[in-house]
């Protein structure tokens, strides 16, 4: 069985020739396709009824520390975990290194510290910071698949906020290269005239950064790209109440997209015990209520994609001693997890998993500009995520590839299991890291 967007389940047949998806066709057609691998007789993998084959997921938002922070992840770590969990592709956030990736310069020091370690293919995001307006040009002709800002202290001195004047110039800018800006839309005005939290309470903590701070940062993000005619994507959405103002900004023919997590999806801010650290992201988890309107979100089509916003750290940094949410670093670690989470909240919501594959495959690759990626379709990479989706499994942090196995998971019983990782029609192994870097111009 074989299943992407739109298109449900179905038995099928695929061939692959160097790499790619040469021939789909029903499975009375398996001889034909077999045929389109190469000249000569190939190995044939014939899939038990008890799986499904997807297409590789994509995910658009990952946090890899390498160079610089590689004691918080590194390459050869987070794409082991991405190939564990059914991933075939992710794309590098750009401010956890040291640089980060906000130059031609720093990109190519990046680029060098991923070589040869990667198990699954790499992209990398590029950053806007106050004064680098003239280095995105360069970095789009130097392959990056699109640029990632803040409206918000993002924790890391090397990656300042933008201010409302440098977000409109830099949508501008991108919209005359066709490149989209990632924003995370939390308000670094409104964020300073809320008190800090401290301590192990979580109600503390979710007081700390309340809807507000998305909503309003939101709203500026549609009004600069309403202006600019930029091409605007929200990252990981916490706050159902941003979703009228999306939706509408859409109808009026505004470019804007949105994702969210597993975390925001799985989570609610009323099971998250005091001082479980490992929980604390920003934005934060919040209420049930929340939870199930950011389904309606996906539902209706206007939360466009789910990725993993997978951001390591080291234990000391989680202060899971302490239990200290104001001191605690704010990311959760979930690249490997992310598709039997989402499967096992999307089943029970009556979603199938052509939906899941749109969220976690097609369109976060879309959103990348990455053409042979996110589908089983003729020419596209042949990428495949050897799926069982009515197994079921306990997590367990011993079995985690991340470089620090902490997870707010542990325990969870999810829906779900990958059997396997195909990678450009190889099984992924982790003794072999075969994953190319990618550039916009050959993704």
């Amino acid at each position: 069985m074989i299943t992407g967007e739109g298109g449900g389940e179905s038995a099928a047949a695929i061939g692959i020739r160097d790499g790619r998806i040469a021939a789909v066709g029903p499975l009375d057609h398996a001889a034909g396709a077999a045929a389109a691998t190469t000249a000569q007789a190939a190995a044939v993998l014939e899939l038990d009824s008890g799986v499904v084959l997807l297409p590789g997921l994509v995910d658009s938002h990952v946090h890899i520390c390498e160079p610089g922070n590689t004691g918080w992840e590194g390459f050869a770590t987070a794409t082991r975990a991405a190939a564990a969990g059914g991933i075939t592709t992710l794309v590098d956030m750009p401010l956890d290194s040291v640089p980060s990736t906000v130059s031609v310069a720093a990109l190519e020091v990046k680029r060098r510290a991923a070589a040869g370690q990667c198990h699954v293919d790499v992209g990398f995001w590029g950053g806007v910071i106050p004064g680098n307006l003239a280095e995105l040009a360069p970095m789009h002709r130097s392959g990056v698949l699109g640029f990632k800002c803040f409206l918000i202290d993002s924790g890391s001195i090397h990656f300042p906020a933008v201010a409302d004047r440098e977000l409109a110039e830099a949508l501008g800018v991108l919209s005359g290269l066709g490149s989209p800006l990632l924003v995370h839309a939390e308000s670094g005005l409104a964020a300073a005239a809320v008190p800090a939290a401290s301590g192990p309470g979580y109600a503390d903590y979710l007081a700390s950064q309340p809807r507000g701070l998305e909503n309003l940062a939101i709203a500026q993000v549609i009004e600069a790209a309403r202006a600019t005619g930029g091409r605007a994507h929200v990252v990981h959405l916490s706050s159902s109440d941003a979703l009228p103002m999306i939706a509408s900004a859409r109808r009026d023919g505004v470019a804007v997209t949105a994702e969210t997590c597993p975390h925001y999806l799985v989570l609610t801010a009323e099971e998250i015990p005091d001082g479980a650290t490992a929980a604390k992201c920003s934005p934060p988890i919040r209420e049930a209520a929340n939870r199930e309107l950011l389904w309606d979100g996906l539902r209706d089509g206007i939360v466009d994609l789910v990725v993993s916003d997978h951001s390591p750290s080291t234990p000391a940094m989680k202060k899971l001693d302490s239990g200290d949410f104001g001191a605690a670093w704010g990311g959760i670690s979930s690249l490997q997890l992310s598709l039997p989470l989402v499967w096992t909240a999307a089943l029970s919501r009556g979603f199938s998993l052509s939906d899941v594959t749109g969220w976690m495959s097609t369109r976060p690759a879309q959103l990348a500009g990455l053409r042979r990626k996110g589908r089983i379709a003729v020419g596209c990479d042949a990428d495949f995520c050897v799926f069982a989706p009515d197994e079921s499994f306990v997590v367990d942090p011993d079995q985690i590839h991340h470089r620090h196995p902490v997870t707010p998971y542990s325990g969870h019983t999810l829906t779900g299991v990958v059997r396997g990782t195909i990678l450009r029609g190889d099984w992924t192994q982790p003794s072999r890291p075969r994953g190319r870097l990618l550039t916009r111009d050959r993704g």
